[in-house]
């Protein structure tokens, strides 16, 4: 059984590795089952594509469709018709996607519209119930063509069964980018920044900001910004910055002795951060999934989360993106109450092989 698996964004290959690493445990005992990883180039630089093959053991990629750049129609055209061309040439027997940037939607409708090529969707099911977010578009469309799901909660189990998908093809399993977290956790490397600025366990805050709606408006930044370090009770605020957001940042003008702005990091340096953080404060779904499973308080400015079971069960809480509500989650974080959290069921580093026995019955 040959399985394309696609990868396109920065998240995607945390969520591939395990994957992979899976089916060549399978293979190896003997299994038939193979892949292709097809790279659609949606994004790339070194620092968030180019270190993710290297510390996360990724091979390169067996098709690089270098389809990045444009528009979100012109990117999702640029993809499929790429892509179409390689299933033309080979065709696999299914088409794994993965979470929920352009990449997964666009190769999956590429895969369906072509002679109906099963497609299997990992994180399936999750919505945040936000429209106007590009990914909640992508998920969407991705489940209304899936032939079978691969989902990280109950919730979005129930999500599924709501829009009519039977029983039969949803598989609980578990989220594959905890599977990468748990096993690279040894390996996390401390970043220059540490010993640059003299950083201690639990003594900083880690930022990270993207979206657009954050971002992307001069005056609601700035107001942001000036929030979190006016709260932060003058501890030192380490913050990667984002490409988009680097662009906005440098007309905010918001400068303060301990804010520290630093170039995007690699996977390992970047959760070492995380890992030994007092907090984490972001409007990325992703992290706060990382942060519940260590065990680390998270701040997320946004109104709404397709990963509700880090709130209800884990140690993240939905800010909104009101700076007022800024300074009393700070305190509450400086006053030693914030909530300790749970990990989710089957957050258990086992999931890649839940997926990958599952493929093997189908």
């Amino acid at each position: 059984m040959l399985i394309d698996i696609i990868a396109g964004a920065r998240p995607n290959f945390m969520k591939i590795a395990p994957i992979i690493s899976a089916i060549k445990q399978a293979a190896a005992a003997g299994k038939n089952i193979s892949y292709r990883l097809i790279h659609t180039g949606q994004h790339y630089d070194k620092k968030m594509s180019g270190d993710f093959f290297e510390q996360l053991g990724i091979p390169e990629p067996d098709i690089n469709l270098e389809a990045g750049g444009g528009t979100q129609a012109e990117q999702t055209g640029a993809i499929m018709v790429r892509y179409e061309k390689v299933l033309l040439e080979k065709r696999p027997d299914m088409v794994l996607v993965v979470g929920d940037v352009t990449s997964t939607m666009a190769c999956s409708i590429a895969a369906k519209k072509l002679n109906n090529i099963p497609v299997a969707h990992v994180e399936a099911g999750i919505r945040s119930g936000d429209l106007t977010m590009p990914e909640e578009i992508n998920r969407m469309v991705t489940d209304a063509i899936t032939d079978y799901f691969f989902t990280t909660s109950e919730t979005a189990n129930d999500n599924l069964r709501k829009a009519g998908t039977p029983d039969s093809r949803i598989f609980f399993v578990g989220n594959t980018m905890i599977d990468t977290l748990l096993t690279q956790m040894p390996n996390f490397k401390k970043p220059a920044i540490w010993d640059s600025i003299g950083l201690q366990p639990k003594e900083y805050i880690v930022m990270t900001l993207h979206r657009p709606a954050n971002v992307d408006e001069e005056d609601g930044l700035r107001k942001l910004m000036k929030a979190i370090v006016n709260s932060s009770d003058r501890l030192p605020l380490v913050f990667p910055v984002h490409p988009r957001t680097a662009k906005m940042l440098q007309s905010v003008g918001i400068d303060a002795p301990n804010l520290h702005m630093i170039d995007p990091l690699g996977y390992l340096e970047f959760n070492y951060l995380v890992q030994h953080a007092k907090a984490v404060v972001t409007d990325s779904g992703g992290i706060t999934e990382e942060t519940t499973v260590m065990g680390v308080p998270c701040m997320t400015l946004r109104n709404n989360t397709e990963r509700p079971e880090t709130c209800t069960i884990g140690t993240n809480e939905l800010l909104g993106t009101n700076p007022t509500a800024i300074p009393p989650a700070f305190k509450k974080l400086l006053n030693g109450e914030w909530k300790k959290g749970n990990i989710p069921e089957l957050w258990d580093g086992k999931t890649a092989h839940r997926i990958v026995d599952t493929l093997l019955n189908i």
